[in-house]
């Protein structure tokens, strides 16, 4: 009988384990010019594991299963005598339980941001320069489309079931809808000025585009493509997510050196002052935390979702931290 109760206590103990496993899930952030890509544990804050060689990535995505990185670099390298496709920059294809980087992938022009359809088959990259996207396939590691959106295409969402991309054009002041099985341009939805950073609501019936240069959000139907409600909200605006309750937005401000916690349901918000120069954002699904890096110093502070409270502070072994990749 004590054998049974020490194994039925043991089992719950490794349950317990398992639970806290599946709930603290791994932060991937590209430290650009630090050329590197590090692991965070979000259960504890801390770094884990670093990579090396991912050479000035900004934007990062990670397969569902969370096998592969992939970082885009904002490095430029000459185009080869002859060539046409102009200056080239490099995807680089990390393995994290390898360790190090398996493949790079060429492709013409610097990325921005990176987004991933939810099979995990398809790596999407913004070239503000080249006035579009490239499509990475992961089954043949090949750039297999190059679209045309609009002037400075700058960030990508997808919605949750993989059939449609939304491409906000900074320079063009506008969002291109891509069709993911035709690979196409089917519409182009309103933005406010210059976007750059966009979310989905909870239900995808919204979406939200940040507009740094206006200091404010645009909230746009995804049914019918328009505007339906503007945030102004000042300052040079950069990072944008949405929280675990799937309603609130939070927002950095460069230069207001703040995070803003925004209810769009009735436009009231909250603010925590975070200097120097909070830049990048992500909330960590699960936890309950918002990492935001400083585009100034070498940090991701940890912030609380619900009290908007500083929790900790991630220091970060140089560079800075840009797109973040979540893996469960």
């Amino acid at each position: 009988m004590k054998a049974m109760k020490v194994l039925a206590s043991l089992g719950a103990t490794l349950a317990l384990y398992a639970t806290a496993a599946v709930a603290a899930p791994t932060v991937y952030i590209p430290l650009g010019s630090a050329n590197q890509v590090i692991a965070v544990d979000a259960a504890t804050d801390r770094i884990i594991a670093s990579y090396a060689n991912v050479i000035d990535a900004h934007g990062l995505v990670a397969t569902p299963d969370g096998e592969y990185l992939i970082a885009g670099s904002v490095k430029e390298t000459p185009a080869k005598e002859g060539s046409t496709g102009g200056p080239a920059s490099q995807l680089h294809l990390v393995h994290p339980q390898h360790g190090h980087v398996m493949q790079t992938i060429a492709v013409t022009g610097w990325t921005h941001h990176q987004a991933i359809t939810p099979d995990g088959r398809y790596v999407i990259s913004t070239h503000p320069v080249r006035g579009g996207i490239s499509v990475l396939d992961l089954q043949s590691n090949q750039i297999v489309k190059t679209i045309a959106t609009g002037a400075s295409p700058n960030y990508t969402v997808i919605t949750r079931d993989g059939s449609r991309a939304f491409v906000s054009n900074s320079g063009g002041g506008n969002i291109s809808e891509i069709d993911l099985k035709t690979w196409g341009v089917t519409r182009t939805l309103e933005s406010g000025p210059a976007p750059e950073h966009l979310v989905l609501s909870a239900d995808e019936g919204t979406l939200y585009a940040l507009n740094p240069r206006a200091g404010s959000i645009t909230a746009v139907s995804v049914q019918t493509g328009k505007t339906v409600n503007t945030f102004a909200l000042g300052g040079k605006l950069h990072g944008l997510d949405i929280g675990d309750d799937g309603q609130r937005l939070f927002v950095s401000d460069l230069e207001g050196n703040r995070l803003i916690a925004l209810d769009p349901r009735d436009g009231s918000r909250r603010e925590l002052s975070l200097s120097p120069a909070p830049y990048h954002l992500n909330t960590i699904h699960g936890t309950n935390k918002v990492y935001v890096s400083s585009r100034n110093e070498p940090v991701i502070w940890v912030v609380d979702q619900n009290s908007l409270a500083l929790v900790g502070t991630i220091k970060l072994p140089g560079g800075t931290g840009h797109q973040m990749a979540t893996v469960r």
